[in-house]
């Protein structure tokens, strides 16, 4: 495969983006450059034709949109989540025994927690600090100039562990390593690391998550895969950000919008989560802004379509078994519709056709996923967008395998196609739909 731009844009991203909020950070600094102004949810808003804007939400979730020139009939809508699954240091992390220090962690959505050992392991999130003059302030860290790590038991220790797999005693097995005891004297390891970029009085708060240090990589022959962590969601994100920044100009009754949820991987019932009134109160302020009526609030949220975007379980190639097999998405084959009768993913016939028309007008190829009758699947933010908007919803996204490890691999074809449907669908004069 050819250099591509969007590959190289989306490897910059990823390794940018070790959390929800270093993600959300990275992705607001390329609105702002693009001429999105930011709306607080605080204030009251002053809503004009033809403008872009962005709203963020406790700094990991985000919608950016733009206007139409005149009162919005429909929302074409792309929506995805920041967050990914991890380990979260505990509120009281360190730990000292026999003459090591090691950090204290929490199990963050499902992580294939055998990928995180006898890795490099960095640390990053947001800290809550007093100053010197007592003021609360908040941060961003990233730290990985004194890596940390999870050492597995040695198989001469563990002799079986081949025969039986990785057994792990989710208490005691998953503190990590982070120095001997006599290189840190008179304080704690954390508060070692964080003064070293921040002069602060005390540490009020954190949300501390650990990452792999490894940076997203191309693969295989003529580079055609790339593996990363993260990239269950953020591919998906930075697909529909990367649709909406190449084609901005405003539609005549139709708002372009992305929305990115924080907490998919925790079952989304937070405040910045997709069961959280966040994308309908934004909705309802749009069409106030514009001098509609609520009557008409109502009727846009049913003209409308979301596209939800994640990832798909590719086949994998040492257990076909695993899927239906006539519905198993292949690596470097198509964008997938992803489908379930149980609706853990949220398309329908009617709801699918936008994309659907677009691929074939476009020429790109697509795919189809459901689950093995014996396997149920996961779901997505898809079903509980429709059931919190009561908006029609399709559930599509790229094949991937080794989903929730710390290391995640899709294939880079996969990634520009969605690029160029995304695209395709803001550019479109109007989305194909039912009669």
């Amino acid at each position: 495969m050819q250099s591509s731009p969007l590959i190289s844009d989306l490897i910059s991203f990823l390794d940018d983006s070790p959390t929800t909020w270093h993600a959300v950070l990275a992705a607001h600094k390329r609105l702002q450059k693009a001429g999105f102004l930011e709306l607080s949810e605080k204030s009251v808003w002053e809503i004009e034709p033809e403008q872009r804007y962005v709203v963020m939400r406790n700094g990991s979730s985000f919608c950016a949109f733009v206007t139409p020139r005149r009162l919005p009939k429909k929302v074409r809508l792309f929506a995805s989540h920041t967050d990914s699954p991890s380990l979260k240091l505990k509120p009281f992390p360190e730990i000292r025994k026999y003459r090591y220090v090691v950090l204290g962690v929490e199990i963050c959505g499902s992580p294939l927690l055998s990928s995180w050992f006898n890795r490099d392991l960095g640390i990053a999130g947001q800290i809550f600090y007093t100053c010197r003059q007592g003021q609360i302030k908040n941060t961003l860290v990233r730290f990985d100039r004194y890596p940390i790590t999870l050492p597995q038991l040695a198989i001469h220790l563990d002799r079986d562990v081949n025969e039986r797999g990785l057994q792990l005693d989710k208490q005691e097995d998953l503190n990590a390593l982070a120095a001997l005891e006599r290189s840190v004297k008179g304080s704690s390891f954390l508060e070692l690391l964080l003064r070293q970029d921040i002069d602060f009085e005390r540490i009020m708060a954190h949300d501390l998550l650990l990452f792999p240090l490894e940076k997203a990589r191309l693969l295989g022959y003529e580079h055609s895969l790339l593996a990363a962590y993260r990239i269950d969601s953020l591919a998906s994100v930075h697909a529909a950000l990367t649709a909406l920044l190449h084609y901005p100009e405003s539609l005549e009754e139709e708002i372009k919008m992305v929305v990115f949820w924080d907490n998919e991987e925790t079952g989304s019932c937070s405040a910045q989560g997709v069961q959280s009134p966040f994308i309908s109160q934004i909705l309802e302020r749009l069409i106030h802004g514009f001098k509609g009526t609520r009557e008409e609030y109502f009727c846009l949220i049913n003209r409308s379509t979301c596209l939800s975007i994640d990832l798909a379980h590719a086949l994998h190639p040492n257990h076909p078994e695993k899927h239906d097999p006539h519905h198993a998405p292949l690596l470097g084959e198509g964008i997938v519709l992803k489908s379930n009768a149980q609706q853990r993913y949220a398309t329908s016939a009617s709801s699918s056709l936008s994309v659907r028309v677009t691929a074939a007008i476009k020429q790109l190829p697509l795919q189809t996923f459901i689950s093995h009758n014996e396997i149920p699947c996961g779901t997505t933010i898809g079903p509980l967008h429709a059931r919190q908007t009561g908006m029609p919803t399709v559930d599509i996204g790229c094949a991937q395998l080794s989903m929730h490890a710390c290391r995640e691999l899709m294939a880079c074809q996969d990634h520009i196609d969605m690029c160029h449907l995304l695209g395709a669908l803001f550019q479109t004069a109007c989305w194909p739909e039912a009669k």
